[in-house]
């Protein structure tokens, strides 16, 4: 993989695990969501007449792509509500790239190299390896805490599938659309659209909600725009597998973000979970 295709997939993955962390942070995580994705949508809105149209034959790939980044928000926000972000991140991430590696092969026919093969195994491993250090240090919970954390885990794990498939989605999607910043912004203008009319219920909520959280909206509309235009983009100057594995790297910028932001203690098992996810990342730009 080029050198300047892996520079903008790991910046993607910082701004990603950014965004996540706005979510996680926010007193409603559902809202939260809402908020990031209708700031992705209101930030694209009046670029749109500056960009190519995407082809035609890209718009069928664009609206299940959106349908599929509505169900994303929801299962990102039970996630959240029901689980810590250490819990419910690695799973999503973790899983997420290891089913597009396996779906590649028979869907877009692509192979990766044998040291893409292992840094896959490396990224996925590491930041599996985080959930199950996580579970280990669990055991003395009670179990209305252990529910919990079985809700957060099925939801993450859910959500894995979900994130797999709309990679896979947008991995056709984009090299269709001739345009990858144009069908970057019509699928955040067309999921924020979605979301809104499923969330009918909360609408009386979200005017306060937003003029509270506005950083929300802000930042994370931008950090999740950014980071998964330039994702898309990798997609088509590298395999899909290959980007999807390196975009999910974000988990190492989260560890960062919780041990100088939030003052997290960062045990030695957690350390070598990242470490192997680093490993990955050099290992996939040798490939």
């Amino acid at each position: 993989m080029d050198g300047s295709v892996v520079t903008v997939v790991l910046f993607a993955a910082l701004l990603h695990a950014s965004w996540n962390a706005l979510v996680k942070a926010g007193s409603d995580k559902y809202l939260s969501t809402v908020l990031v994705a209708c700031g992705a949508g209101l930030v694209s809105l009046p670029l749109l007449p500056f960009a190519s149209a995407p082809h035609a034959d890209s718009w069928p790939w664009l609206v299940a792509s959106a349908c599929c980044q509505v169900i994303y928000y929801r299962l990102l926000a039970a996630a959240y509500h029901h689980g810590d972000m250490s819990q419910a991140y690695p799973l999503m991430r973790g899983a997420a790239p290891l089913l597009v590696a396996l779906a590649s092969v028979p869907l877009l026919g692509e192979r990766l190299h044998w040291r893409q093969d292992v840094a896959v195994m490396l990224i996925c491993g590491g930041v599996l390896t985080l959930t199950i250090l996580r579970g280990a240090h669990a055991g003395a919970d009670n179990a209305a805490n252990r529910a919990t954390r079985r809700k957060a885990t099925s939801y993450a794990l859910l959500n894995a599938a979900i994130i797999a498939g709309y990679t896979m989605i947008d991995a056709v999607g984009v090299r269709k659309s001739g345009a990858p910043a144009a069908y970057t912004m019509w699928l955040f203008v067309l999921t924020a659209v979605m979301l809104l009319l499923c969330s009918t219920n909360r609408w009386r909520e979200l005017p306060a909600y937003a003029r509270s959280h506005a950083p929300v909206m802000l930042l994370g509309g931008f950090g999740t725009l950014a980071s998964y235009g330039l994702a898309l983009w990798a997609m088509t100057q590298a395999p899909v597998a290959a980007v999807a594995a390196l975009r999910e790297t974000s988990i190492m910028f989260a560890a960062a973000i919780a041990a100088l932001f939030l003052r997290e203690r960062l045990a030695p098992g957690r350390i070598l979970a990242v470490s192997l996810i680093a490993c990955g990342a050099i290992l996939m730009r040798l490939g």
